[in-house]
């Protein structure tokens, strides 16, 4: 109750607090929200108390509960870094290093600044708001790769997002789950010829259609998550439940606070996320890694790290429901929403991006689709299935470790000339 009336102080609004029932975190904390918060500290406020002018006490408040109320307060660090090594001209794999690093944190105070304007808003608003960020550097950097014309980048980092949170993120937390429970056996709740010119003209005709059939897919999904079958995705939270704060049952900043710092957060995603699409191709140079490896494997691994962590925290404490929550939600989500989405601005762009896959890319879905299905399919776990899933990322990285596939002719804006062969990825 003193941390909601703190809150109040800082803000000293006209926007009341709802009540307890009508919060977020009561109404239906999902799984999302309770894995990002695993890596919240809490900030002692006791030298920011002392401060006697209010708009300076409550500012300060506000920067230290944004900037350090997070475990991984030390990587904001890299953020001022990576904007001195581009405006420094420093070499270009630095300032994608540097930018990839500094998106890590800025995805969690994402979801934390997202859970904190749900405070105010109630499960529904809430929810919505947190499907729209959910993603929001995955979605941010594909469009920011549409506008630099490069298609192939934003198929293969959304492709790997899907395997990483398939393979890679499930992979782990079941591992891990199961080394850290390994007298025991874990349990979850259990959740499916013409012309090459005119196949060319179907396909992305095809795609565009089967885009829109998504986002009405995604829109019912939400609407039975958020509305009618509620009760289906509330986190299961017992009555002496210690993981959770139980300051996290009240907000720590204002409404408007919490949307202005929101504000700020997804422009530094972005700038940042314009440095990674504009310095991929170099670092791909320098560090003798393919484009659609570093699209794959680096970026989704790095740009979500705090997310996966979190799952992995709460499968180390035998909670696999939230962690299976994280891994198939965020899944879900890019391939309903982020994919779907990104195909409508190409093509409000007038860029031609279908969803044609080439033969190791749909292998590579497909095996992970089957693998986590047959995973999941008795609603109970142990170490070595988490071990297959993480084996089988192995197999599909080292594939696109090897595997360099041609770009498109139109793609980065590179066409092929007499002597001079396509750039490969």
């Amino acid at each position: 109750m003193a941390a909601s009336h703190e809150a109040w102080l800082l803000e000293n609004g006209n926007i009341k607090v709802l009540s307890k029932e009508m919060r977020y975190a009561s109404a239906g904390r999902t799984a999302h929200n309770m894995s990002s918060s695993s890596l919240r500290k809490k900030s002692d406020r006791s030298l920011v108390s002392k401060v006697r002018v209010g708009f300076l006490r409550a500012f300060l408040g506000n920067l230290q509960e944004v900037l350090l109320g997070t475990k991984l307060s030390l990587l904001f660090l890299a953020i001022p870094m990576a904007i001195v090594a581009k405006y420094r001209n420093y070499a270009s794999a630095w300032v994608f290093a540097l930018s990839l690093l500094g998106l890590t944190p800025l995805a969690e105070r994402v979801s934390f600044l997202t859970e904190q304007i749900a405070f105010y808003t109630g499960p529904t608003v809430g929810g919505l708001l947190n499907a729209t960020c959910g993603n929001a550097t995955e979605l941010i950097i594909s469009i920011l790769a549409l506008v630099q014309h490069k298609v192939d980048v934003v198929k293969y980092s959304l492709l790997g997002s899907i395997l990483s949170n398939l393979l890679l993120v499930l992979g782990t937390s079941l591992f891990c789950g199961g080394i850290a429970n390994i007298s025991k056996e874990q349990n979850f709740d259990r959740f499916a010829g013409k012309s090459p010119e005119l196949t060319a003209v179907g396909t992305l005709q095809l795609s565009r259609a089967s885009c829109i059939v998504m986002l009405i897919a995604y829109i019912a999904y939400l609407v039975f998550q958020l509305w009618t079958h509620r009760q289906f995705f509330e986190a299961d939270e017992g009555d002496d439940d210690d993981d959770v704060a139980s300051d996290d049952e009240s907000p720590v900043i204002g409404f408007w606070s919490g949307f202005i710092w929101l504000v700020l957060m997804t422009g530094v995603v972005a700038l940042l996320s314009e440095y990674v699409v504009a310095t991929i191709e170099a670092a791909s140079d320098s560090w003798g890694l393919s484009v659609s490896f570093i699209s794959v494997i680096l970026l989704p691994i790095v740009g979500n790290a705090a997310e996966h962590a979190g799952a992995i925290i709460f499968a180390f404490k035998n909670k696999l429901d939230i962690s299976l929550g994280v891994a198939l939600g965020s899944a879900t989500q890019i391939a309903l929403f982020v994919v779907p989405l990104s195909v409508i601005v190409a093509w409000i762009m007038g860029i031609n991006m279908d969803l044609d896959l080439n033969l190791l890319e749909t292998s590579a879905l497909a095996l992970s689709i089957l693998v986590t299905a047959f995973t999941l399919q008795d609603g109970t776990s142990h170490y070595i299935k988490g071990l297959v899933l993480l084996l089988c990322y192995v197999i599909i990285g080292a594939c696109f470790f090897v595997f360099r596939a041609p770009l498109n002719s139109n793609d980065l804006g590179l066409k092929s000339s007499p002597g001079q062969g396509i750039m490969r990825v």
